[in-house]
């Protein structure tokens, strides 16, 4: 049964749910601690500087009675009327986030950041998690846009070696054969460490009777899924959605997609990409489509507006989903000029896997094992045919619903040797980055610094509460994760000219920013994962600023390859007790920071409680710069998990540009 506005669940951070399902906006009540300077506020103490005494007089007006008693306490001060001061700070006009401004949703796709996910049906490891139709309602109800699906047989394959060696999942594809076959190597060679690693520590906790828990895998487990024959029809098997090479569990299709039908715009109605990757055969590739066109009849975009070389709007997409699949071979096209979206060519053998990961652009060699894309499937990429990237030079570069697919470190290899073109391709066309294969415990990558670069897609393991997901937050808090590029980051649009620069370092104005924050009180902090005893905790504040490195403008290596850290600038204040935690008004200060572009920079707030060992986090709040405000602010918190808690933070905030 699809979900529907009524029963949307509490409301969790990572893809920007929209600003009207959320309960954050408003304070209920105000502890002591954060009373004691909301009345030296009033008391003219801590006065309203010239900017926030406007806003507050806007806001006192539209009551008549706070507003006489507004002015006339200003009047006679700099004191303001207490009562009328509650009833504005715990107003949404004092969130420290600004609202989104009004989303233009004219532009072609590619002029937008999408709130993206990888590997969508996990719900943790990468290696032996399970796969759910959960993790997908998930995402779509916290405002994700484009998720992941990995498909496989429902049947046992037939033959062969190479069945067996296709290639790695969750990276892109191998250009040589020689480099394919050490990342099989390399592949098979983790995959029997842990084996082993896994049989070692089994083998320490046998239970009593000596028998293996519940969760041992056998050995073909770590080779090829078992044959799964679907509970939906006697007569044959259906694909199925899992993690290949691994020992994660699997979910069918039709059961996936039935989940992305019941939840797909319930939180937004802007379009939704469906990553497909493609290991089934012909035959499951007949089923996918029937499934598809089955359950998402109305929704799917089946064939193009018109013979176009600019691809439409998202509000000329409001409520359809965009499959996006292995493009057909552009070998045979013909001319220079960009080819329309009709010109695409018929089927040729192609991979239905783009993630696995290359270690230098190259010409691919044709590999005899890779799976081939039939027409009706490849035919549903309609604006979105993922092409296998051997360089920007191709001309499958200039097919308008082109999109590449490329991990982390190739993005920053890229970065190094093409880096203005690499900004350049991603201002008209649309890009796809992932996280490495590597990252077993489904940590993140930095999405900024990919956001940077103009990368639209940047997919994010949500399961993950870490610095990317906060990022992510960040980007797209309180939209409906389709957010407008920077103005010098935008190509093509209609009626509109296209930006004279090329590369990253002239695209947007680079600004000095100066930034201190005054963290006087907080109020309701929700406690640690795990923790019960208020009296234990011990809360202080760390800030972060996460800003663009020079490095980025200058084609030169990147400190970290692209994994997710902690700011390039950051502030810890002293430890109070307990969740109505006293800060004193403690200053922190980043004084003439440069080279910033407000729209692609953040501030974070972490709350961790001081203590033996790691620091656990208590509550965070990710804030994109150019929607910060200024003045006496309350910081809206979510909780170590990702969910709105009722925790607020009071700070002043000044902020001053060059």
């Amino acid at each position: 049964m699809p979900v529907t506005a009524d029963v949307i669940p509490q409301v969790q951070a990572g893809g920007g749910q929209p600003a009207l399902h959320s309960t954050m906006n408003i304070i209920g009540n105000v502890s002591i601690p954060v009373l004691k300077y909301l009345k030296a506020i009033a008391e003219g103490l801590y006065p309203l500087d010239h900017s926030q005494l406007s806003e507050f007089r806007a806001f006192s007006s539209k009551n008549p009675q706070a507003e006489t008693e507004a002015l006339n306490s200003m009047q006679r001060s700099d004191k303001v009327d207490l009562h009328a001061l509650l009833g504005y700070m715990m107003s949404s006009e004092c969130n420290i986030m600004r609202p989104l401004l009004e989303n233009d949703l004219t532009y072609p796709i590619p002029n937008y950041y999408i709130s993206s996910s990888h590997n969508t049906y996990l719900t943790g490891n990468q290696f032996y998690g399970e796969a759910s139709t959960d993790a997908y309602s998930n995402v779509l109800l916290r405002g994700c846009r484009c998720i992941e699906i990995d498909v496989w047989d429902g049947e046992a394959k037939v033959s062969s070696n190479d069945d067996q060696k296709e290639g790695e999942e969750g990276e892109e594809e191998e250009e040589e054969e020689e480099e394919e076959e050490e990342e099989e190597e390399k592949k098979r060679h983790f995959t029997s460490h842990f084996r082993r690693s896994l049989s070692s520590h089994l083998s320490k906790h046998r239970t009593k009777k000596g028998a293996v828990p519940a969760f041992t895998v056998a050995h073909n487990a770590l080779q090829m899924p078992t044959p799964w024959i679907s509970t939906t029809t006697a007569v044959r098997a259906e694909p199925r959605v899992l993690h290949g090479h691994t020992m994660t569990k699997e979910v069918s299709f039709r059961a996936v997609c039935s989940a992305i039908r019941d939840s797909a715009f319930v939180t937004s109605d802007l379009p939704l990409i469906v990553s497909l990757e493609v290991h089934t055969n012909p035959e499951q590739q007949v089923i996918m489509v029937e499934i598809m066109r089955d359950l998402w009849a109305g929704l799917l975009v089946e064939e193009a507006n018109q013979d176009c070389t600019v691809l439409p709007s998202p509000a000329e997409l409001r409520g359809k989903i965009l499959v996006k699949v292995k493009g057909e071979s552009s070998i045979g096209m013909k001319g220079t000029g960009p080819p329309s979206l009709k010109q695409i060519p018929s089927a040729s053998p192609v991979s239905g896997s783009e993630d696995e990961e290359p270690s230098r652009i190259s010409t691919p060699k044709s590999k005899a094992h890779k799976k081939s894309i039939i027409h009706a499937l490849s035919a549903l990429g309609v604006y979105t045919h993922s092409y296998h990237f051997s360089g920007f030079s191709g001309l499958e570069a200039r097919i308008p619903s082109h999109v590449f697919s490329l991990s982390e470190r190739k993005l920053i290899e890229v970065h190094e040797s093409q880096g203005p073109t690499l900004f350049s391709h991603n201002r008209n066309f649309l890009m796809r980055a992932f996280p490495s294969g590597t990252r077993v415990s489904s940590s993140n990558l930095d999405p900024a610094l990919f956001w940077r670069k103009g990368v639209q897609m940047v997919a994010l393991n949500w399961q993950s509460g870490d610095a990317g997901m906060m990022l992510n937050e960040g980007m797209f808090g309180g939209g409906s994760g389709w957010v407008l590029k920077p103005g010098g980051y935008r190509g093509s649009a209609r009626n509109a000219p296209t930006s004279q620069y090329e590369n990253q370092t002239e695209a947007m104005p680079h600004k000095t920013i100066s930034l201190t924050i005054h963290i006087f009180a907080a109020q309701e902090l929700p406690l640690p994962d795990g923790d019960v005893r208020s009296d234990h905790f011990h809360p202080y504040v760390k800030c972060e600023l996460h800003v663009e490195k020079p490095e980025e403008r200058l084609e030169a290596p990147i400190a970290g390859d692209g994994r997710s850290h902690d700011g390039e600038y950051k502030w810890t204040t002293r430890p109070s007790k307990g969740i109505d935690p006293d800060f004193s008004g403690e200053m922190v200060h980043f004084a003439e920071i440069t080279g910033v572009v407000e729209e692609l920079s953040f501030l974070r707030f972490k709350i961790q409680d001081d203590c033996l060992g790691k620091d656990d986090l208590a509550a965070w709040a990710c804030i994109r710069l150019d929607r910060l405000k200024n003045g006496f602010r309350f910081v809206h918190l979510f909780d170590a998990s990702g969910v709105e808690s009722k925790g607020v933070m009071l700070v002043k905030t000044t902020k001053g540009i060059i």
